[in-house]
Formats: structure tokens, C-alpha cells, sequence
């Protein structure tokens, strides 16, 4: 028979041991001792094992596994951007600390004066792009890195928030400038000019502010010392609007071809017209169509007209010597309906002359060549147009006498010259002294034709038919003054027996 025995005060926390059981064998009658007590023997406790990496290893790599993470991305110790300290640092914590520092960054307005911050004055930086390039740069691995030069920035500032804080901070630094203006004074545009005011110099403002920030500083004291402040819309910028107007009033009309049918006078076109600055200070012309419309309303009579056939004088060249009537087409006025709005748009752009549609009926021109015929032989001038006679007189030519040979010469000519009055003389001009000696005043109505001979008029004699001058074609006075103005310069003479 056996027994099975086990400790019962085996060490819990100590490992299993072969030991800790034990197999008895029970001893019989004929053993010895058989009836003794059964003893336990004192078994030696197992070793306990080491596990002190568990409590001390374990934290230690999980600290150099974060450090070795967090190293990834931070931004370097003592990195600095624009003046704030960044360093251990994500990107996404220095951006937002960068914009705070600048928001938060103060300009006193002289000692003990108002005060304004970077957010009043609408100040910005690209602190996300600061921000990544420091870590691009600098990240807390490269130890290289750590501690380096402060990063520069570029602030900006919001000119209408600036205004408007600073305004309202120091309301006494600011007078508003008078811009120039362009107006009408009722015969041209003159220009009123621009007057200075003052302010505070936002630049300097700027720079005060980078200069604080950049520093770390996160309030400054400056001196809001006032600066001259010049209209947008300067005095230069208005007399050029107002040069541009003029010279559109002097031009402006609704034409036809290169014809001004229809002035519009300075005032009337003026009315039209407005000339102001915009947020520039450039001046613009504008004009109102509704004001031009009552006047396109009025162009039809003004316009329209038959067409007036003309007369020319010409030589057998054909070449026009003078225009006895003047030729003109006639013409319609066409559709008007955005005459306004169009002659509108024109004027914005200094455009004053406004070609009208219309509808051409051309003239027809009547030429008349004309001919001064003189027939020697029968003593007679006839006036010729287009071949026809159209009127003829007696006159007296050259003498062709032995002793008083002056006779007029034949051939073809022109006319080449017109002299209302002479004194025509030849020699001394004594009587009686010779047949070319004389001096005649007052000879009316001439016209040379080949070289000394000329047509004119004649007080001394009447005997006209009859060859009586020295080479010259006379008549009476009023037939002179007749052809004089029939006549022009350029017109043929033909001469002949």
C-alpha cells in the first residue's frame, strides 16, 4: 500500500520543485520500525529568478523609442523665428505661437500715449511657412542645428485697419487732404487744386513694428510724429482730365464724312459730361446718354438734304479752274436708336467726334469748258462752253499797219493772270512823240495771255470792229469786267484770222 503526501506550506511565490512531492513505500511488519511516525525531511527552497529588466529595461527603451520619435518632429532648442522661441516645438505650435507674438506685440504712441497691437493694425506674417521652414531647417535630430541665428520675417500690415486704429488711438495726428476736382466754369474745365493733409507714416509704423517683433519685444514705444498726407486724386492727375475734356469740346459734333453737321457747343456738350476721381485718383470722363438723347432727338432736319448738282470750270485738259456751284450729296439720316448710348462710350474716351449713320444720294457736277475764241478777222470775241457760243462782241485787236505794226498774235493760249486795274505805258510816254510812246492810266479789267497781251477794257475809244491797239484785245469796260469774271486763270484763248 502506498500514501500520497504533499506540502502544505509550500512557497507559493517560489517555483514547482521534483522535491516538493514525494512517493512512500509503507513499511511491513518485519521492518524495523515499522510502526514509527512518518517524518517529513526539510526540503531547500529553489532559487528565485532575476527579472529586473522587467521593471528597469522596459521604461528605458520606451523612453529612448519616444525621445527618438519626438526628435522626428520637434523644431531644434533655441531656434527663434521673427523673435519667438520655437524650439521643442511642433510646426503646428510654433505657427500658432508666431501669429500670437504678433498679435500681441504693442506700439505705444509716444511715452504714456494710446496704444495699438499688431492685431489692431491688421499685421501678418506667413507664420505656417516660418514655421515648416524651421523645422525643414532645423529639426531636433540635428544636433548641428540646435542653437542657431534667429530667423527674419516679413510683416505686413492692413492700410484701411492701420488707418482706422490709429485714427482712433491718436485722433489728432490726422487732418483728411483735399482731393483736386475738375468742373465746368462755363466756357472751359478748370481744375480746383489738391490740399495736403497730415497723418501718421505707416511705413515707419511697419518697420517699428517688425523691428519690436523681430527683437522679441512685446511692446515698443514710438513717436507718432504727424507727416503730410497727399490727396489720391492729385492736382497733376486733374489738369490732365481736364486738358483731355477741352480739347474733346473743341472737336465736338455729329459729323458727316469730315463735316461737322451738327456743332455742339461747349456748354451743351459739358452738361453731358462728369469728370471725378475714382479710388486711384485717376480722373475718368463719364457721360450720361440720357442727357445726349434730347439732341439726337433734333438730327433729322439738321441732317437730311436733297442733293445740290454742281458747276465746274475747266480748260480742254479737263482740269477744274473753278467751282461756279458748289456740288452736295444728299443724304438721310440712318437709325439712331443707340446714337446716345454710343456718342456716350466715345466721350468716356475723349472721343468727341461722332460719325452719323446715314444714307448718301450722290450730286451730280455739270462741266462747263470754257473758251475765249477771238477771230482776227472778223474783229469779234465769242465766249464758248462745251464747244457752244454763249455770247460774242466786237472788239479791237493790233494794228498790222506798215508804221503801226502791232498786230495781236495767233495762236493758243491761256490765261494766266487777273489785274482789276494798270497804267499801261510803253517809251517815254510823251504825245506826239512816237507810235510807242504813251502811258495810258486806269486800264480796267485785264487779263495777260501771251506775255504783254492781255484782254481788257477800253475808256479812250469806241471804235470797236476795227484793229486799234498795240497788240492787246480791247472792248468796252463792262464786256472787259464780263469775261474778267467768266474767266479764270487757266482758261484756252485761241487766236486767229
Amino acid at each position: 500500500m502506498t500514501d500520497l503526501a504533499t506540502r502544505s506550506d509550500a512557497d507559493e511565490a517560489s517555483e514547482p520543485s521534483s522535491n516538493a512531492t514525494e512517493v512512500l513505500d509503507t513499511p511491513t511488519s518485519d521492518t524495523p520500525g515499522a510502526d514509527a511516525p512518518v517524518q517529513w525531511a526539510p526540503t531547500e527552497p529553489a532559487p528565485k529568478k532575476k527579472r529586473l529588466w522587467a521593471w528597469i529595461g522596459v521604461p528605458t527603451a520606451v523612453v529612448a523609442v519616444g525621445a527618438v520619435a519626438a526628435s522626428l518632429v520637434l523644431i531644434a532648442p533655441g531656434t527663434a523665428v521673427a523673435g519667438v522661441p520655437v524650439g521643442f516645438m511642433t510646426a503646428g505650435a510654433a505657427t500658432d505661437a508666431i501669429s500670437q507674438r504678433l498679435a500681441e506685440t504693442t506700439l505705444v504712441l509716444g511715452d504714456g500715449g494710446p496704444t495699438v497691437t499688431g492685431a489692431d493694425l491688421g499685421a501678418t506674417v506667413d507664420a505656417k511657412a516660418l514655421a515648416d521652414a524651421a523645422f525643414a531647417d532645423r529639426p531636433m535630430w540635428n544636433v548641428t542645428q540646435w542653437f542657431g541665428d534667429g530667423v527674419d520675417a516679413t510683416v505686413t500690415i492692413d492700410p484701411a485697419k492701420t488707418s482706422a486704429a490709429l485714427r482712433a488711438a491718436l485722433p489728432s495726428a490726422f487732418v483728411d487732404p483735399t482731393p483736386a476736382a475738375v468742373a465746368f466754369d462755363g466756357a472751359s474745365f478748370v481744375v480746383t487744386p489738391a490740399v495736403a493733409g497730415t497723418g501718421l507714416d505707416v511705413d515707419v509704423l511697419a518697420k517699428e513694428l517688425h523691428d519690436a517683433f523681430i527683437a522679441g519685444k512685446t511692446t515698443v514705444t514710438i513717436d507718432p510724429t504727424a507727416v503730410p498726407v497727399e490727396a489720391t486724386a492729385s492736382t497733376a492727375n486733374a489738369q490732365a482730365a481736364a486738358d483731355k475734356a477741352n480739347a474733346l469740346l473743341g472737336t465736338v459734333g455729329f459729323y458727316v464724312g469730315d463735316e461737322r453737321t451738327v456743332p455742339v457747343d461747349a456748354a451743351t456738350a459739358a452738361s453731358w459730361l462728369t469728370v471725378s476721381p475714382d479710388a486711384a485718383g485717376t480722373f475718368d470722363i463719364a457721360a450720361d446718354p440720357t442727357k445726349i438723347q434730347p439732341v439726337v432727338d433734333t438730327l433729322a432736319p439738321l441732317v437730311d438734304r436733297a442733293p445740290v448738282d454742281g458747276t465746274v470750270i475747266t480748260n480742254d485738259s479737263g482740269t477744274v479752274l473753278r467751282t461756279t456751284v458748289p456740288g452736295a450729296d444728299g443724304r438721310a439720316l440712318g437709325d439712331t436708336g443707340s446714337v446716345a448710348k454710343d456718342f456716350a462710350a466715345q466721350l468716356a474716351d475723349g472721343n468727341g467726334v461722332f460719325a452719323l449713320p446715314v444714307t448718301v444720294t450722290p450730286a451730280t457736277t455739270t462741266t462747263l469748258q470754257r473758251l475765249l475764241e477771238v477771230n482776227l478777222s472778223e474783229q469779234r470775241l465769242y465766249l464758248k462752253e462745251n464747244g457752244n457760243v454763249v455770247d460774242s462782241w466786237l472788239i479791237s485787236s493790233g494794228k498790222d499797219s506798215p508804221g503801226s505794226y502791232s498786230p495781236t498774235q495767233t495762236g493758243r493760249y491761256r490765261i494766266n493772270s487777273h489785274y482789276d486795274v494798270q497804267t499801261m505805258s510803253s517809251g517815254a510816254g510823251k504825245a506826239g512823240t512816237g507810235y510807242w510812246d504813251y502811258e495810258v492810266p486806269n486800264i480796267q479789267w485785264i487779263m495777260y495771255f501771251n506775255g504783254s497781251q492781255a484782254f481788257h477794257g477800253v475808256y479812250w475809244h469806241s471804235n470797236f470792229g476795227s484793229k486799234q491797239s498795240h497788240g492787246c484785245v480791247g472792248m468796252p469796260n463792262s464786256r472787259a469786267k464780263q469775261i474778267y469774271e467768266w474767266a479764270p486763270n487757266g482758261v484756252d484763248v485761241w487766236v486767229h484770222n
